[in-house]
């Protein structure tokens, strides 16, 4: 591995969690192995590890010093050898190569060909309930979505709402709702044709009753907690740590969120009373967490839906902090949401899950 492809997972001591965060996004390995000033090896830090972090500080801007963990595991350049049995014991997939200095001299990954029985299978989210809703008009991917209902645009050659499917079916689940109502017969029609591999139950609104109303039209009384997401957008992440956070957190609702980082494209004035110019900050990020459109709910919390009323998942989420319920967040990178709502995002869509446009 040359210099250049090492630097994309090497961080410095003085970086924050969120610009850790950013470079884990982009290697696309999930780990990021901390320098200091002299480029020797200090930690290293996870996306995990950075997850942990923010929920339990919620502070964005902590040095990854904090989040990292200072005993990192590597080898030096004569123990090569030993990379593999290292990587096995272990339960690692990246491995540093370091000379007598500890500095970074190579990166190793464990290949599909020599992976061990011991790491982490996906745990099985069979029996798991799931609520796509999937009644909008789509209007932001206009005209698109005057011929085809949003659910049913193709990212690639297949549509958005069945990646969404997908997802979720590689935990082992295979029953749906989906709440319809916009040219509904044609995304009852292209499932019924597919014969898939799932059942999916169609919650059918007589008319509009926004991302949480339709819930309350579901007749089954669930005895577990329930996903529910948007047709429309992807988040590649782990569902089944996501389901097992929101178990072990205690929360009434678990909203899924992304980084979102913002450049502010000028410079920007920083200025005292009477006008005086104390800084120019060129370029500064703003980075915030934002709503995916994915939740995990207790069952019991679906009466506080009014029936038959215009009411937003975004409602609920206010009805249950009122009431001071538990209202947590998960954390995934900004690189880990895909939204289709608007055509650029799709283009970054199909970038991101390598489907060549003709």
């Amino acid at each position: 591995m040359d210099k250049e492809q090492i630097a994309m997972f090497l961080g410095t001591s003085a970086m924050t969690v969120v610009d850790a965060m950013e470079k884990i996004d982009k290697n696309a390995k999930g780990i990021l192995f901390i320098v200091d000033e002299g480029e020797n090896l200090v930690g290293s830090v996870t996306d995990g590890d950075i997850r942990r972090w923010l929920i339990k500080t919620g502070n964005l801007h902590s040095c990854v010093t904090d989040a990292m963990h200072s005993s990192p595991v590597y080898i030096f350049t004569n123990e090569l050898d030993t990379a593999e049995k290292v990587m096995n014991r272990e339960g690692i997939s990246v491995l540093p190569v370091v000379n007598r200095d500890k500095s970074v001299v190579d990166i190793l990954f464990l290949t599909g060909d020599i992976k061990k029985k011991g790491f982490k299978i996906k745990r099985n989210l069979s029996g798991v309930p799931v609520v796509i809703m999937a009644g909008g008009k789509g209007t932001r991917l206009y005209p698109y979505t005057k011929i085809l209902p949003k659910p049913l645009i193709p990212i690639g050659e297949t549509p958005i709402v069945e990646r969404v499917l997908d997802c979720f079916a590689m935990y082992g689940i295979t029953k749906y709702y989906m709440t319809v109502n916009y040219k509904k017969n044609m995304i009852k029609s292209y499932f019924g044709e597919m014969d898939p591999c799932y059942d999916i139950e169609y919650i059918e609104e007589d008319r509009p009753l926004g991302t949480g109303g339709s819930i309350k039209l579901i007749k089954e009384e669930f005895d577990r907690p329930l996903f529910i997401v948007n047709c429309d957008a992807l988040i590649l992440a782990d569902y089944a740590d996501i389901y097992q956070y929101h178990m072990d957190s205690g929360n009434d609702i678990t909203i899924v969120s992304s980084l979102k980082n913002i450049v502010i494209p000028y410079g920007v004035l920083h200025f005292k009373e009477n006008g005086q110019l104390t800084e120019i900050e060129e370029k500064p990020k703003l980075s915030y967490f934002i709503n995916t459109g994915m939740y995990i709910i207790k069952p019991d919390i679906i009466k506080r839906i009014p029936d038959n009323t215009m009411f937003h998942m975004t409602d609920l989420v206010e009805a249950v902090m009122k009431d001071k319920g538990n209202v947590g967040l998960y954390p995934v990178s900004e690189d880990s949401f895909l939204d289709m709502g608007e055509f650029s995002e799709m283009r970054r869509m199909e970038e991101k899950l390598n489907i060549v446009s003709g």
